[in-house]
């Protein structure tokens, strides 16, 4: 059989088969979109288990989304379902434990943000998915997106030289969540975001964790270098974690820059983020709230990328990153435009931050690893 019968053969395939998916971590976001999600694509997604902790709210989801299997052990769930693909949701500290059973078993990982909250831990994620030969996918709404995917071009072709500086930042409306209260807009959901994952500083609860992961992994969507060094301050939220943040960072190349995050934005407002690249011959300007995506060179070769109305901030996409997911463990061509690289890249920034803002003094990356 020639090579491109076999890969017709192996598309047909992938079109009649189901992707056998699993969710580990079965709280708030995991039932408002990804178990969602997963049941409206039957057509080619077998949801074959759920695990969380408490029998009863286990009983009750397993029961409300008709999902075959249901464990409190997230090793139960791995052994006996053996599924292509699992979502790892479960709160921030529990992640590496889950993705890593779950890479080792060599299924493809879907692993919510932050991926972990140790670098070395993200390192290692990394390493596995490489060796396995499986995809690690960190879902950053924003970076699978055709305007990222757009500045990303424009960065890799050299459209703005090197890298020499840099702004990037993200609002947030979410003062309640970080100061352990609950959050405003999930009054009508059947579980709600707990304090113990959001506000709690021994579990990575804080505005980085949390939503700077997010512009981060935008960040690191569109460059191509690790950060080298970070020097940061944090404000606190009332139950000691950070509400506001400012970094100032050097990447491997030299370039400077900062980075801020608040979660001091009015409700009716909404996300914003904004990341400004300068290099040596020109500049990208990305700003979601506005909705806009320039190239702006020294020659004046300027590029506008169009936006339609109501793609920004708020248009935050939970399905696309799911798509892509299923997708892969479909064995179908698909771009992860969230894959472990950087999610390592993003967690190494948080790391350091957390540390500079705790030891008042500079952390140098590159001596970590």
């Amino acid at each position: 059989m020639k090579k491109d019968e076999k890969l017709k053969k192996h598309e047909r395939l992938a079109m009649t088969k189901k992707a056998r998916i699993a969710v580990i971590g079965a709280g708030w976001w995991a039932t408002e979109y990804h178990i969602p999600f997963l049941k409206a694509r039957q057509s080619d997604v077998d949801l074959v288990a759920v695990c969380r902790l408490g029998l009863d709210e286990l009983e009750h989801v397993k029961q409300r989304f008709d999902i075959p299997f249901a464990s409190e052990s997230f090793l139960e769930v791995i052994e006996k379902t053996k599924p292509d693909g699992v979502i790892v949701s479960s709160p921030h500290v529990a992640h590496f434990e889950h993705a890593l059973a779950a890479l080792e078993a060599g299924a493809h990982v879907l692993i919510e943000k932050p991926m972990t909250v140790k670098a070395e831990d993200a390192r290692k994620l990394e390493t596995i998915a490489r060796e396995k030969g499986v995809q690690l996918l960190i879902p950053h709404g924003w970076n699978f997106t055709h305007y990222m995917t757009a500045a990303a071009k424009w960065f890799a072709n050299g459209q703005i030289g090197e890298l020499r500086h840099f702004n990037l930042q993200m609002g947030s409306a979410l003062m309640d969540l970080f100061a352990g209260k609950p959050m405003e807009e999930t009054a009508e959901h059947t579980f709600r975001p707990p304090a113990s994952t959001w506000a709690d500083p021994k579990r990575a609860g804080g505005y980085g964790w949390g939503q700077l992961s997010h512009a981060l992994g935008a960040f690191f969507r569109v460059t191509s270098l690790d950060a080298s060094t970070v020097y940061a301050k944090t404000g606190k939220s009332p139950t000691g974690v950070d509400y506001f943040d400012a970094v100032l960072m050097e990447m491997e190349n030299g370039a400077i820059g900062v980075v801020s995050g608040t979660a001091a934005v009015p409700k009716h407002i909404g996300p914003h983020v904004d990341m400004r690249l300068y290099g040596d011959e020109g500049s990208i300007h990305l700003d979601l709230e506005r909705e806009l995506l320039e190239l702006r060179r020294f020659d004046g070769k300027d590029q506008i990328h169009p936006f339609a109305t109501g793609e920004g901030a708020k248009a935050y996409s939970t399905k696309e990153p799911l798509d892509r997911f299923v997708d892969i463990c479909l064995g179908k061509v698909a771009t992860n435009d969230g894959d472990g690289t950087v999610g390592r890249r993003t967690i190494e920034v948080l790391e350091a931050m957390y540390q500079s803002s705790e030891q008042q003094s500079e952390i140098n990356i590159k001596e970590q690893k």
